[in-house]
């Protein structure tokens, strides 16, 4: 079978719509919300849990399909997502569960710390939901900003804290991940409302972790920090559980904040004063991380190195190929480099024949660093697919096909 065209806009939309039909309708639970665990045939497995990121990542499922396709179904799936954030995910005293149990009628806290990084998700999707024209997502988004600078906000260190009790005690841990998807969701919150202030705080905190904060790691973006900021070396060392904080370089993080980066210069305008660094650090991330992270034996780029550059953790994450070709193809277009391109096909032809799911749809998690499957679930709590639908809207705006 020849391959597709990877780069053509049809491929790319039609991939987006057969990844969000292995989700929708299946997804919507009439009660609230939607089912969050997904085994490989689309097998729902846990109907009661409900994990802060997939509830917005839904939303922005939704509202981005609303907007490319025009179908009413997604529309309703949008208003219905926002809806159950403000039910069934917010807090009396302001933020919102990371993680509840959902028995049809209402909420049970399971997890109540209040994470930056799933604040950065709410944002996001009430900005989202205002692209798409659900108007009352304005109030929503306003007070997620305001809580965020309330409870989160360092002026010292002009970064966001990463984690509170839920009455807002604000714990030692800082982290880049949460910053990094600040980042992204204030460039959604200044597209929805053009306030200005979204977009300094974007720049801001770009220029803080890709800077100020790499300076400190070899010029690379570490993930872990002390109450300080100082880099904390040893956190997680070891430790494969906690997925949204692994040890080591990511390299999936440090395509994404090319990505993130090419988008910044693309709202503050290439050539813009104090912008000409935003290139050349793109380009030193990618192409730092494609000569570290490529498995030049089985395909795919792997999820971490270590400071000494050898792999600490060669197992394929579904995110970290999608992250990269997105990566890959806004440097192409920016850049005009072919080898961009040519990263760009690598990565797709490897995730085409290895990630992809071509019987059920969506894309497979995690693979061996022999692309072995190691289970059943394709998409447990924090997927849904976000990633991989995302990239391929990033690809088609940077190719000139937008939305609406």
């Amino acid at each position: 079978m020849p391959l597709p065209n990877f780069r053509s806009p049809e491929f790319l939309a039609d991939h987006i719509a057969h990844t969000l039909a292995f989700y929708a309708p299946r997804s919507l639970d009439p009660s609230g919300g939607f089912f969050h665990f997904y085994k490989d045939d689309g097998t729902v497995y846990d109907r009661r849990t409900r994990h802060l990121v997939s509830s917005t990542r839904f939303v922005f499922n939704h509202a981005m399909a609303w907007r490319r396709f025009g179908r009413p179904d997604d529309l309703a799936a949008t208003r219905h997502g926002l809806a159950f954030l403000q039910a069934a995910h917010a807090q009396p005293h302001g933020g919102y569960a990371w993680q509840i149990g959902w028995d049809g009628h209402q909420a049970t806290v399971q997890d109540g710390t209040q994470h930056c990084y799933g604040m950065a998700f709410v944002l996001l999707a009430h900005a989202h939901a205002l692209m798409a024209g659900v108007a009352e997502a304005r109030t929503g988004l306003a007070r997620t900003r305001d809580l965020m600078e309330q409870h989160f906000w360092e002026p010292g260190h002009q970064l966001y804290a990463d984690e509170a009790t839920p009455g807002w005690q604000v714990g030692p841990y800082r982290g880049q991940n949460a910053n990094m998807h600040a980042c992204e969701a204030m460039l959604a919150a200044y597209d929805a409302t053009r306030e200005p202030f979204y977009l300094e705080r974007a720049r801001t905190l770009a220029e803080s972790i890709t800077g100020r904060q790499a300076a400190l790691a070899d010029g690379l973006v570490w993930e872990h920090y002390r109450e300080d900021w100082s880099v904390d070396w040893d956190y997680n060392r070891g430790d494969k559980t906690n997925i949204f904080r692994p040890w080591g370089f990511q390299t999936g993080h440090l395509t994404e904040w090319a990505k993130l980066l090419l988008q910044l210069e693309s709202h503050l305008g290439p050539g813009a004063p104090g912008t000409e660094w935003i290139v050349p650090r793109a380009r030193h991330f990618f192409d730092t991380a494609m000569q570290r992270g490529w498995d030049a034996t089985h395909g795919g780029l792997v999820y971490g190195f270590g400071p000494d550059g050898a792999v600490c953790d060669g197992d394929k994450y579904f995110w970290v190929q999608a992250e990269s070709f997105a990566a890959a193809a806004l440097l192409a277009v920016r850049t005009g480099d072919a080898g961009y391109w040519a990263w760009y096909d690598r990565i797709w032809t490897y995730s085409w024949a290895h990630f992809v799911d071509h019987v059920h749809g969506a894309w497979y998690r995690i693979l061996t660093p022999q692309n072995a499957k190691i289970s059943d679930e394709k998409s447990p709590a924090g997927k849904t697919d976000y990633h991989t639908m995302g990239a391929c809207h990033d690809v088609l705006k940077a190719l000139g096909h937008g939305v609406k």
